[in-house]
């Protein structure tokens, strides 16, 4: 966004006509979703002060009662300054009485390069908010939080609501950034489109537009091999995860789902889908020539499996045959601390899908405090793999440092099993042949719009029902 700004005045655009923009749309913001009320604006010494000078100027013209407080003076001859000659009134110092009356709260103390934690009357003010849980609307991002990555630096306001300029950041939609700023309403100040051409940006907010036209879509010659043969390797216990990944895959549309399990498991698994196919579990000196044989073009390996050596062997055994290969769960686990090894047997696509424990358990020294944007991104350049790095806000991410956020999971499915039905519909979308990067994306989506579809009450079970709806509407 900085170099959205740079080469839109580069471009002629001054940067004060770009504030003056940016603190209109709040403004208008503010007047169209809230009726004229008490509002304090506090407003910080940078640019993000200076949307809030603008904002409030065009509150007070609307007839609302502002009152504006700075923290400290913008500095002489930027943009900031320039923004704080305009405002007709008086400049209060930012005090905690200036919320005794719970005025709705505009939030321009900090913007998204902030760089250390809020403190003094900054840090206590932001407290205050939260504790009188007080309306609040953030400028660009609630003050406190990182743009790049959604870390909250040291406290940030609750805001119902924040409005953001041109693109979202990564902060918007990553936790806990996303839960603060409330609702986003993405504002157009003037920056041309056209600038994102030099930028060449690498991460995405997840849609379809993005991953749509790797779809395999039905044709009639089809037949159930070119429709991908996935492999799901299963436990003998944990037998609902591997039933769940193989569901999920046949609804997803594998032509065929082929599934592992040791021999005295078998019967449970065999009972559950008269389509599902099993087999005993082969040692793994005898995988690759089962996949061959069976003509299988994908496997999901770690749902159920167990951990410990013999998970580890039959991993090594898959990514050895080139095909490609979904590790999750316990096979994750199985290489904790250990990812260098799990690099160095790479051979084909390959996609990891941890959730937060599995991934600190196979990456201990990339730790949370990176952020998750970055922690998948490295994990995915160690590995040369596909990271689906799990969670309310997951993100998929490539070695070559593509990136993709998604944001349309209910909290409904954090529920048990889920994952599992994650695994079943990006390993169908391997078996298709589809890269690992646009698999991962599509497969995160439709999870999350599945849950969507469902709502409260909703169990893993329900998620491969979801689909075929869902599909069609794809195809459409």
């Amino acid at each position: 966004m900085r170099e959205a700004d740079r080469l839109a005045i580069a471009g002629g655009i001054s940067g004060y006509a770009l504030m003056e923009a940016a603190g209109q749309a709040v403004a208008r913001f503010a007047i169209a979703s809230r009726g004229p009320r008490p509002v304090l604006v506090l407003c910080g010494p940078g640019n993000n002060g200076g949307d809030g000078y603008v904002a409030a100027h065009h509150l007070k013209n609307a007839g609302w009662p502002v009152t504006l407080a700075g923290l400290g003076a913008p500095k002489p001859g930027t943009d900031a300054a320039i923004a704080a000659t305009q405002w007709p009134g008086m400049v209060a110092p930012v005090e905690l009485s200036l919320l005794a009356g719970r005025p709705l709260v505009i939030d321009a103390l900090f913007g998204a390069g902030l760089a250390r934690a809020p403190d003094g009357i900054a840090r206590a003010m932001i407290d205050e908010i939260n504790r009188l849980d007080l309306d609040c609307i953030g400028v660009d991002v609630p003050s406190g939080v990182d743009g790049d990555s959604g870390q909250v630096l040291g406290a940030a306001p609750r805001c119902r609501a924040t409005v953001t300029f041109f693109r979202l950041k990564p902060g918007h939609l990553l936790l806990p950034g996303r839960a603060l700023a409330g609702k986003v309403h993405l504002a157009d100040i003037g920056i041309p489109a056209t600038v994102l051409d030099q930028i060449q940006p690498q991460c995405w907010r997840n849609d379809p537009a993005l991953w749509r036209g790797a779809l395999r879509h039905p044709r009639l010659e089809d037949h159930k091999y070119t429709r991908g043969h996935l492999l799901v390797i299963a436990g003998g216990v944990m037998t609902g995860a591997g039933r769940l990944v193989a569901r999920a895959a046949r609804r997803a549309g594998a032509g065929m789902a082929s599934l592992a399990a040791p021999a005295e498991a078998l019967s449970i698994y065999a009972a559950d889908q008269p389509g599902l196919i099993t087999l005993p579990l082969p040692k793994a000196a005898d995988l690759a020539g089962v996949m061959q044989g069976r003509r299988m073009s994908a496997c999901v390996v770690g749902p159920g499996s167990g951990v410990g050596e013999g998970t580890r062997e039959l991993v090594l055994a898959a990514l050895a045959t080139g095909r490609a290969c979904l590790v999750d769960a316990d096979a994750l686990t199985s290489f904790a601390g250990q990812a260098g090894v799990l690099a160095a047997a790479v051979r084909g696509p390959l996609l990891i899908t941890p959730h937060e424990g599995e991934f600190a358990r196979l990456f201990p020294d990339l730790g949370a405090n990176l952020g998750k944007l970055a922690r998948a991104r490295a994990a995915a350049a160690r590995l040369d793999a596909v990271v689906l790095f799990k969670g309310a806000d997951s993100v998929v991410a490539a070695p070559d440092g593509r990136t993709v956020i998604n944001d349309n999971a209910p909290p409904d499915l954090a529920s048990a099993g889920t994952g599992d039905v994650l695994a079943g519909i990006a390993g169908t979308f391997l078996a298709q042949g589809l890269p690992a990067f646009e698999a991962a994306a599509a497969a995160v989506w439709l999870h999350g719009a599945a849950g969507s579809a469902i709502g409260r009450g909703l169990i893993a079970e329900d998620l491969p029902e979801a689909l075929p709806d869902l599909l069609k509407k794809l195809d459409g």
